[in-house]
């Protein structure tokens, strides 16, 4: 396998689960993964939200780990890396504000380099304008905006637990989904994977 550089777009309230567990599992099988915050710096922490589905109308939240930054934002130049992850919670409303995340995504969608999104890091997608044509699914709440961006909404079974791969996007609902989002983004990026 041949070692990927992988940048990750978090922020503050970033889902635990969906910024911890792909982090991790990318490093796990050998990948080099720069995890990057606007406005913050390697060193820096971004707080964490556990999203959790418990029978009420949506999800509930509770707080979460710290997760430690380790790249500098400012310093990303997209041409240097392979892949690009957006993890969901709360970040993504807020960090789509920032033109220069928009333009980062933009470089792997127009380059056509693998992109891997969950659950509410689809508005990203949708905000930078990448989603017309392409089929993909997210939190419930987020097919509004999917289909206002043109793109294909694609309906997971109740569980959370599918993903969907259209070209290079990997998209899933939610972090149940997890196994199935990382074996077809690892997929993507050409990783051995065991059946």
């Amino acid at each position: 396998m041949s070692v990927k550089r992988i940048l990750m777009l978090v922020g503050d309230f970033v889902e635990d689960y969906e910024v911890m567990v792909p982090f991790q599992m990318l490093l796990m099988v050998g990948h080099e993964v720069h995890a990057v915050c606007p406005g913050k710096k390697a060193g820096d922490k971004v707080k964490t939200a556990v999203h959790d589905f418990e029978g009420d109308q949506t999800y509930t939240e509770k707080p979460g780990h710290n997760f430690l930054i380790n790249h500098d934002f400012d310093s990303v130049d997209p041409l240097d890396y392979d892949a690009l992850v957006i993890p969901g919670g709360r970040a993504p409303e807020y960090i789509r504000l920032n033109e220069r995340v928009l333009d980062i995504v933009r470089h792997f969608a127009e380059a056509k380099k693998p992109i891997a999104s969950v659950c509410h890091g689809q508005q990203v997608l949708v905000a930078a304008g990448v989603l017309a044509g392409k089929g993909c699914t997210a939190y419930p709440a987020v097919r509004p905006d999917i289909l206002m961006a043109g793109g294909k909404w694609l309906e997971i079974n109740d569980t959370f637990s599918n993903a969907h791969v259209d070209d290079n996007l990997v998209s899933a609902p939610a972090w149940p989904a997890h196994p199935e989002w990382m074996r077809k983004f690892l997929g993507l990026l050409g990783s051995v994977i065991q059946p």
